[in-house]
């Protein structure tokens, strides 16, 4: 009984006592900015188990009008990522390489013919058919990209009797030329010239300069004291240039009249034993070589290279074409092969 009546009189003391210490930790009030300020932070720095953001909430943070939310010490604003794009290089347009000069001819392949290996150079063109060319290099090929290797070691094959005979002919006139001694570079030597010999004169003069008689048939060199050999073969093959052009322009007009076509341009070359060339842009080069050959030989190569205007190829409509401003084309063909095996060594 006396714990009952002790409760009674404590119970009305402890009830004041629980009211005044909830009036003391009360909250105080906030605004509606307050409360969406919170609602905001909660967006960014919420827990697993926050509920998700109001529809309200996500317009706010896509709205530019909206203020910047306030930051939480140690809470990172996201921000969206900069996309950088990479600067793109331009797209480079394929350009067909050069035609390269003899001396920097890609390597030479190998191909097994019957008990002999035969070595060649390939070549890729536009031309529509596979072509062979011997010279004092071996065998050149001259092939359509669209043609594989076997095609064109097949396309070797079938032809072989008649390149390895052709390369065995070259070696015999290569040989046969080098065993010729080289010209002596004095006054009084002979030098081939339009199929006959001119007689070299040397003068000492204060100025390099050259002269040309054709009546006596000599060529005089005036040169300064003290001049080298060297300089006395570039000073005779300039002038033999400079007339192998003037006498080629001549002659090409002359038969490009007679076949009625026009030719793009004209240019010496210093091929090895290639005479001329003409190429499908219309360009004409013949060897300023042929200078040491008589005017028929020159002709006929001329003729030659015109006629490739109108046919790039050595088929029978070519030869016909060649024909029509050279009939004697074949003999002309013939002799420049023996007469250039008769050329002294002049130029190493």
């Amino acid at each position: 009984m006396d714990r009952i009546r002790n409760a009674r009189h404590f119970a009305p003391r402890l009830q004041r006592w629980l009211d005044d210490l909830a009036t003391a930790v009360k909250p105080a009030p906030q605004d509606a900015a307050s409360d969406a300020a919170r609602q905001q932070l909660d967006l960014f720095g919420q827990e697993a188990s926050t509920p998700a953001a109001t529809p309200h909430s996500a317009n706010l943070l896509r709205t530019p009008e909206t203020a910047s939310p306030p930051v939480r010490p140690g809470v990172a604003l996201w921000t969206p990522p900069v996309t950088i794009t990479p600067a793109v290089p331009p797209t480079a347009i394929p350009v067909r390489p050069p035609e390269p000069p003899p001396s920097e001819l890609p390597p030479k392949r190998q191909l097994l013919v019957g008990q002999f290996v035969l070595e060649y150079t390939l070549r890729r063109s536009t031309r529509r058919s596979i072509g062979f060319m011997i010279d004092d290099d071996g065998l050149r090929v001259t092939a359509p990209k669209r043609i594989s290797i076997a095609e064109i070691d097949n396309a070797i094959r079938t032809k072989q009797h008649w390149i390895l005979s052709k390369l065995h002919e070259r070696r015999e006139r290569r040989a046969a030329r080098l065993e010729k001694p080289p010209i002596d570079w004095v006054d009084g030597a002979q030098l081939p010239y339009l199929g006959g010999d001119i007689t070299l004169r040397l003068l000492v003069g204060g100025r390099n300069r050259s002269s040309y008689n054709p009546a006596t048939r000599e060529l005089s060199m005036v040169l300064v004291p003290g001049a080298t050999e060297l300089l006395l073969k570039e000073r005779v093959k300039s002038w033999l240039q400079q007339e192998a052009r003037l006498l080629f322009e001549q002659r090409l007009d002359l038969y490009a009249a007679r076949l009625g076509v026009n030719y793009h341009s004209f240019a010496l070359s210093s091929a090895g034993t290639r005479w001329g060339s003409c190429t499908v842009e219309r360009k004409i080069r013949l060897n300023w070589k042929l200078i040491h050959f008589s005017l028929p030989l020159i002709d006929y190569v001329v003729a030659h290279e015109l006629s490739h205007l109108l046919e790039m190829n050595h088929s029978a409509r070519f030869w016909n074409t060649v024909g029509l401003i050279y009939p004697e084309y074949e003999e002309a063909r013939n002799l420049l092969r023996k007469r250039a095996q008769e050329l002294p060594v002049l130029f190493t």
